[in-house]
């Protein structure tokens, strides 16, 4: 009889470990598929039939040089007078040490002719308009982000990186820029941002962003980058495609990229130096340093341009102390890939950890 009991103590932990094992081959034999999907996209059906998809594709935007930063900033139709400051201002930037940035608006169909009328006049004139034939309304901000990663893997695909953006965010190019050089030389799996921990789904019946269980039973949401900024490669882009037709459009468009992400095996990476929907206090050292601040006013954001480009450059020191000055959101402590990366009166402190 001891004998017997000894043996199913034995049988019993196997049993675990082996389904485990199990699970995770299967799990590295699906992620294993969808790379090699994601590496065959044939896009050719969707380029033959590309009047059905956009009223404006501007299929040629990539294809006079190599784009090291590809940035979609994501804009309302009607708002043409944030895309003219956005212009004059931190999208001005068309190179850093020699490598190309890209600055492209995504909107899509507006509700009323007059302004369908501006908007295609504003084409003619600047020519970095991408725009979805769907209606550019809340509702369809997830199916914004399925239209922006199609629109990559089909007209965009030698960009090695994308950053993803809101109109009513300063983006600092030249330190996004300089920071991405300094990844290893051949970056996969890059889908970093501001991260989005222990995010619940919400409940409330009378809002307009109620999420019943039978869309989402989970208790939290997987984490994922804010959508306000976040910083994707080729490869992902290509990933959160591939898997995007396995994701309900129903939810929001942050938790649908990082439920795409997480299908595809990609993990996110935590960057304090993306503010979120926060607005960081002005300081002209904290912004040579981070990547991206909520900046409302338009006269604000030409203001603090305007002494950016004007300024020198900061010494460590007093990055640091404007970093102190202007509170920089601290880092989520959480069970994720992140990445520390503050100067202090001692050096640049930049690692990765996994906490």
């Amino acid at each position: 009889m001891s004998h017997q009991i000894h043996t199913a103590v034995i049988q019993l932990p196997f049993k675990k470990y082996f389904l485990i094992d199990l699970l995770l081959v299967l799990l590295l034999t699906l992620v294993s598929h969808l790379k090699e999907k994601a590496r065959k996209l044939d896009m050719s059906p969707l380029k033959a039939n590309i009047s059905k998809s956009y009223l404006t594709s501007n299929s040629e935007a990539c294809s006079s040089q190599e784009i090291f930063l590809l940035i979609l900033v994501f804009s309302s139709p009607g708002n043409s007078s944030r895309r003219e400051v956005i212009r004059e201002t931190w999208a001005n930037v068309t190179q850093v040490k020699g490598y190309s940035t890209r600055v492209l608006f995504l909107l899509g169909r507006p509700p009323t002719e007059a302004t369908q009328l501006e908007v295609t006049n504003e084409t003619h004139r600047y020519q970095d308009l991408i725009q979805g034939a769907f209606l550019d309304s809340p509702e369809n901000q997830t199916l914004k982000i399925v239209k922006a990663t199609e629109w990559i893997v089909t007209f965009c695909s030698s960009a090695k990186f994308i950053l993803k953006t809101d109109e009513m965010m300063f983006v600092n190019l030249p330190g996004l820029v300089e920071y991405l050089l300094n990844l290893r030389t051949h970056p996969e799996d890059i889908y970093l941002g501001r991260l989005m921990h222990h995010e619940a789904p919400n409940r409330d019946p009378q809002s307009h962003s109620f999420i019943p269980l039978q869309k989402y039973p989970e208790d939290y949401y997987p984490d994922h980058c804010s959508t306000t900024a976040f910083v994707i490669t080729q490869d992902v882009a290509q990933k959160i495609y591939v898997t995007s037709s396995e994701v309900s459009i129903l939810l929001p468009p942050g938790v649908f990229v990082g439920l795409c992400a997480q299908k595809a095996g990609v993990r996110p990476i935590h960057s304090s130096r993306f503010s979120g929907k926060r607005h960081i206090g002005y300081n002209r050292c904290c912004y040579k340093f981070i990547f991206t601040s909520f900046v409302a006013r338009d006269s604000q954001l030409l203001q603090e341009w305007q002494d950016l480009r004007s300024s020198k450059d900061c010494t460590m020191l007093e990055t640091y102390y404007g970093l102190v000055s202007c509170k920089l959101p601290k880092s989520h402590n959480c069970s994720i890939l992140w990445v520390q990366d503050y100067p202090t009166p001692f050096g640049l402190f930049n690692s990765l950890h996994y906490t």
